[in-house]
């Protein structure tokens, strides 16, 4: 008899924590969903700003992309642990820094980015040597934040036309820029302690694109509230009749 009373007092718990996390479900998932739209809608809002900031056209940065996860996977494929290569793409132009083995591999390495499509050209930089050690490349990064932290200071060009690869203390720029914008960073990144040298991966135009004003955003409108007849309706997370029934189990105290 007492063996029967502790498991429907059990029993009852059971039911009880079961209702209450039934109950806690239907409460909490359409505060879940609403929460999982936010980061969306930044990442798509940032995409954005990346796209307008950037002086190549939506469809060259695209390619640009492809071919440097092309050119990644083929030559990791390839050469493995002989080499140790960062591929940058702007434009069409590839530049190839890192560390190769020997001068063959290095010889194959820019053939075998050549023959991606869209490659326009091929800047070979790869040095014939061992890997560098992890030191190196901590220095590397280091050294990339300084320089673009300088060409913030320094305000005479739009810092995004630039890309900045260093590679053992080498600083390789990248873009689309004018002459003047060109030597100023140049200039600029020179200027860094522990920079060894600066190669300039340039593509020149005429002159600088204005900075067209970003069109007016309309006033930001607060959500209207959602009632539970709307959500099931819209999204139908759980149905109406589920609800009920839970609500009614929970009030007669049934499993």
């Amino acid at each position: 008899m007492t063996t029967r009373i502790e498991r429907t007092a059990s029993f009852k718990r059971l039911s009880q924590f079961a209702h209450a996390a039934v109950l806690a479900t239907v409460i909490a998932a359409p505060a879940a969903l609403l929460q999982g739209c936010f980061p969306v809608v930044a990442a798509g809002v940032g995409t954005a700003a990346v796209v307008a900031a950037d002086r190549r056209q939506p469809d060259v940065m695209l390619g640009d992309e492809r071919i440097e996860l092309a050119a990644s996977g083929r030559l990791n494929d390839r050469f493995k642990d002989q080499i140790h290569v960062n591929v940058t793409s702007v434009a069409y132009t590839v530049l190839l820094t890192g560390e190769a083995a020997t001068a063959q591999i290095k010889a194959d390495a820019e053939k075998a980015v050549a023959e991606i499509p869209q490659v326009k050209s091929v800047v070979n930089e790869l040095q014939v040597s061992a890997s560098s050690s992890f030191g190196t490349r901590s220095n590397d990064t280091y050294l990339t934040g300084r320089v673009k932290a300088s060409f913030v200071g320094a305000g005479k060009f739009d810092i995004n036309a630039v890309k900045v690869v260093t590679e053992s203390g080498v600083v390789y720029l990248l873009g689309l820029v004018t002459r003047k914008e060109g030597e100023d960073a140049t200039e600029i990144a020179r200027g860094i302690g522990g920079v060894k040298k600066v190669v300039r991966v340039f593509e020149y135009i005429p002159s600088a694109p204005s900075r067209a004003a970003p069109p007016a955003q309309p006033p930001a409108q607060p959500p209207a509230p959602l009632s539970s007849r709307q959500w099931t309706t819209t999204h139908e997370p759980l149905s109406q009749q589920r609800i009920q029934r839970s609500c009614s189990r929970l009030q007669h105290g049934r499993g």
